[in-house]
């Protein structure tokens, strides 16, 4: 008789910190359609519709110098953003359970979460600054349509228009994402805190400038700075968010 023996499989590659990290980054690139796949369905469906505004006003035969300059002031080039918050919302919060029962532990998932928006943030950065620079060069595509020509892009040329970019997303993912682990760490009673919180602080400091007549100079301050250093603020509080929901993800308890 025959005894058969069996052996079980045992890991011999080596588990460093940034292995473990870039599983993570792996797990999450396991829905591009999350992370590049609906924002850009988003900016494409935003960019038809201009163009279909700029052929029906061409063939109209109204001024489309004028209404180029009036798509300056659209919003259209940040139609993706508000869906990047739910992003860093469902990066965290249906994920993170998951990546915790493939032996990651919070810190290695909150890296490699940070490196995947670092990723996304990088890439889009680089293709609507590029996206912009085209549009100047054919005149809005030919028929005078400011889709990323618009806000502040466009001035100042594709190296503030990426920065700028890059900024943006970053604190959007984090924002999603570093509410969601206040949501894990304290559930309802954590987000109801954080809101009532952030609702004090904002009235505070709407209060407090308008008692001390401090408005012209918070304006002339942003003024000052330019638009490179409104947005250096915006990546410093990306950078508060990420770090704030690394303090907190450690403790939190996934669903």
């Amino acid at each position: 008789m025959t005894a058969v023996i069996e052996q079980s499989t045992v890991r011999t590659e080596p588990r460093t910190r940034f292995t473990e990290v870039w599983r993570v980054v792996r797990l999450h690139a396991l829905t591009p359609s999350v992370f590049f796949g609906i924002p850009w369905i988003i900016l494409g469906a935003a960019w038809l519709v201009m163009i279909v505004i700029g052929i029906i006003a061409g063939a109209a035969g109204a001024d489309t110098e004028k209404m180029g300059e009036g798509m300056r002031y659209s919003w259209a080039v940040l139609s993706p953003q508000w869906y990047l918050v739910a992003v860093g919302v469902q990066a965290i919060g249906l994920t993170m359970s998951f990546a915790l029962g493939f032996g990651a532990t919070r810190r290695d998932f909150w890296l490699g979460t940070s490196a995947m928006f670092g990723i996304v943030s990088l890439l889009n950065a680089i293709a609507i600054a590029t996206l912009v620079q085209l549009e100047m060069a054919t005149n809005g595509w030919w028929l005078n349509v400011s889709m990323f020509d618009a806000l502040w892009y466009g001035q100042n040329g594709w190296l503030v228009d990426f920065y700028t970019t890059l900024a943006l997303q970053l604190f959007v993912l984090f924002i999603g994402a570093s509410v969601t682990t206040v949501y894990l760490r304290w559930r309802m009673r954590g987000m109801l805190t954080l809101a009532l919180g952030a609702v004090a602080l904002l009235l505070g400091g709407v209060a407090i400038a308008t008692f001390t007549e401090s408005w012209p100079a918070i304006f002339e301050w942003f003024g000052g700075i330019g638009i490179v250093g409104v947005f250096t603020v915006v990546l410093g509080l990306a950078l508060v968010c990420a770090i704030g929901g690394y303090a907190v993800i450690r403790r939190a308890t996934p669903r």
